[in-house]
């Protein structure tokens, strides 16, 4: 059996230990504060309409960008990595999702709707859905812009290039599908805005189980060349 235990560890008194905790949560408030300031900068970032007509294809039929606040003012969308063709959904992005459902009722009293797009066909994201057990709405762009003008979306060429407009500039990418976030609201006017959209690391937010990890010995414990390697879909962990 694999010896996992951590070497070394830095033993103290509890006089000690509760010294260097308190000295630590200085550090700890000075970055909950800044998360806040950054935050309440995010909400003041300027909005720009949505004019494309965007239809997308759901188990209730075809559905308009602004149907899918189901009736709210403001949505989330997760650029989930599927495309046509593929057998299961991206690792990164099943990771990411096994955080969803228990948000939505928490999410739906704050007045926001949220769901899932990928390109792919309708009935290849509802069968990876269902082997997942997932339960948040997800939606099929196949066939529009949606997901090529959200840059999420790359052609053959921009791949074989090595870089693409991505993250809000020229990035490295290897695949055709990346993961992304965007954020839409309502006006008063029912006009759709884009307020937001974050890429990559920006996700980390969304990941509870990062959050858990942070607080442990050994941390995320991931190789900083490959961060994500040990990631599988939660069906597929043998070593658990």
């Amino acid at each position: 059996m694999k010896d996992n235990s951590i070497k070394n560890p830095t033993i103290v008194s509890p006089e000690k230990w509760l010294a260097a905790r308190r000295k630590f949560l200085r550090e700890e408030k000075e970055f909950s504060k800044l998360r806040d300031r950054i935050a309440a900068n995010r909400r003041e970032l300027p909005w720009v309409n949505v004019d494309q007509p965007y239809v997308f294809e759901s188990p209730k039929g075809r559905v308009s960008l602004a149907e899918l606040f189901e009736g709210r003012s403001q949505l989330i969308i997760y650029h989930f990595m599927l495309a046509p063709g593929w057998e299961e959904g991206c690792r990164g992005c099943s990771y990411v999702a096994d955080h969803f459902d228990g948000a939505l009722p928490h999410l739906n009293a704050r007045d926001v709707s949220f769901t899932a797009v990928s390109c792919a066909p309708l009935a290849e994201i509802e069968r990876f859905k269902a082997r997942m057990g997932w339960k948040f709405n997800w939606v099929s762009s196949h066939g529009t812009s949606f997901n090529r003008d959200f840059r999420v979306s790359f052609t053959t060429e921009e791949v074989e290039a090595g870089n693409a407009d991505y993250i809000f500039g020229l990035t490295e990418i290897g695949m055709s599908e990346m993961p992304g976030l965007s954020v839409f609201a309502r006006c008063a006017d029912g006009a759709v805005c884009r307020t937001y959209s974050t890429y990559s690391r920006g996700l980390d937010l969304l990941i509870g189980a990062y959050n858990l990890l942070d607080l442990v010995p050994k941390g995320r414990d991931e190789n900083p060349k490959a961060p994500m390697k040990w990631v599988c879909h939660h069906d597929r962990y043998t070593h658990v």
